[in-house]
């Protein structure tokens, strides 16, 4: 799908959650055209061979831009975070940390004009780690260590429902970046993308169900 895929996701942004309250005539996907241009120009080769893109953007505003991007600014670097995730998928780049989206103040900038750096940052949470979207749309940063799943008090991701064991799910690294969720022989089994596993080899997208709760791996 690629750039137009990314203008389409965001002029429909635009046309719902910005419409109402966005007077600015700097537009959204500006940004995002400029952010993807970016990645496609400063990628490079890792070391094992990964084509590796840059995963920290800085945008600078001028004062009048940035009190409007400053209502909407949630919004916007979330999508813009996701946009980034989803063009390194499609393009088959990874990421040395996670992606980050932050907004900066600029007075030597008119209105209209903007600025946007792309850099590499190393971190937890790159396409060798990985994160865990919940239904809240908190995340958990995958680094090297296991993640519990389960009603335990000490369960890294604590679930109330009857329906899930104390201890119920384990999300395993698997080396060379890759992660595994494991069933710990739990009562009412765990799931990715609606199949029932004892243990799976995790892939970008997959949908981890347990109990009524699902959980999205993101490997990037």
């Amino acid at each position: 799908m690629g750039l137009k895929g990314f203008e389409r996701r965001l002029e429909r942004l635009v046309e719902g959650v910005f419409a109402r309250a966005f007077k600015s005539s700097l537009r959204p996907v500006e940004l995002g055209r400029r952010l993807i241009r970016e990645m496609d120009d400063q990628r490079t080769v890792h070391v094992g061979g990964n084509v590796v893109a840059p995963n920290l953007f800085t945008i600078t505003l001028g004062p009048e831009d940035h009190a409007q991007f400053t209502e909407i600014e949630e919004s916007l670097l979330r999508a813009l975070a996701e946009e980034a995730r989803t063009h390194a998928r499609e393009q088959g780049y990874t990421f040395l940390g996670p992606v980050e989206v932050v907004l900066q103040k600029d007075t030597d900038l008119g209105v209209g004009s903007f600025g946007l750096s792309a850099r590499f940052k190393e971190g937890p949470g790159g396409t060798a780690g990985g994160t865990l979207l919940l239904p809240d749309d908190s995340r958990i940063t995958l680094a090297d260590s296991v993640v519990t799943i389960g009603r335990a008090a000490n369960a890294a991701i604590r679930l109330t429902e009857t329906s899930v064991s104390r201890q119920h799910a384990e999300i395993r690294p698997a080396g060379d970046g890759a992660w595994l969720v494991v069933d710990l022989g739990s009562t009412n089994g765990t799931r990715v993308n609606g199949s029932g596993i004892t243990e799976r080899r995790l892939a970008d997208g997959d949908s981890i169900t347990i109990g009524d709760t699902t959980i999205r791996f993101e490997a990037g």
